[in-house]
């Protein structure tokens, strides 16, 4: 598989994001800068009330105020591969056995056909970047520790917002880098578990990380 291989462009693109290492979820980047990722749900604001969007500046506000470090915001739209979509539903369509069923689906999936002729489908993710700068060279416990007070706080405070979020696993966090660096190849071919699992220990953990 070409995206597995050790070629001057994957050294170039490593080089761009300034990338020493991933583990546990923890970038590492150069001169002992450490960053966490969040995947963050959505929040409607528009659909809220007058006095619930007040609410949720004045909340948002005090957010940011207790989290002690700043953050960085990405937002992340990608359009959606609907090849394998409208495969799934001939597959649906050849074993469905109830006519009126059958038809529902010929008439959705046309319907989904026209619109992706017409229209691109986009999905949107969220991410919260949580940093930590060491003035030191620290052990990774250490490190893993101090990033985890910050993390904790930046979840709590998304949830009195109304937003969930979690950590990006090591494998999650490659793959998003993978969707900037390669996002036509992204989109036709998504990595697999066991394609992130390869190139996590042949670009990060061998070559990276001493242990």
């Amino acid at each position: 598989m070409f995206m597995l291989q050790k070629s001057s462009q994957k050294a170039s693109a490593r080089q761009q994001i300034d990338l020493q290492g991933i583990k546990d979820g923890v970038l590492m980047l150069p001169r002992n800068r450490y960053r966490v990722i969040l995947h963050v749900s959505s929040l409607n604001f528009e659909l809220k009330s007058e006095d619930e969007q007040d609410a949720i500046i004045e909340t948002y506000e005090s957010f940011l105020n207790s989290v002690g470090c700043p953050l960085q915001i990405l937002i992340r739209t990608r359009e959606i591969d609907m090849d394998k979509y409208l495969a799934e539903l001939d597959e649906r369509l050849e074993d469905e056995p109830i006519d009126i069923y059958r038809t529902q689906l010929i008439n959705y999936g046309d319907f989904i056909k026209s619109l992706v002729t017409t229209n691109k489908i986009l999905t949107r993710h969220f991410y919260v970047i949580v940093p930590y700068d060491a003035h030191s060279k620290l052990d990774f416990e250490s490190i893993r520790e101090q990033l985890g007070l910050r993390t904790d706080i930046a979840i709590k405070g998304l949830a009195r917002l109304g937003m969930q979020s979690r950590i990006l696993t090591s494998l999650e966090a490659l793959d998003l880098f993978y969707s900037f660096y390669n996002p036509e190849q992204a989109k036709v071919q998504p990595l697999t578990a066991q394609a992130l699992e390869l190139l996590h220990n042949d670009f990060i953990e061998k070559g990276l990380i001493d242990e």
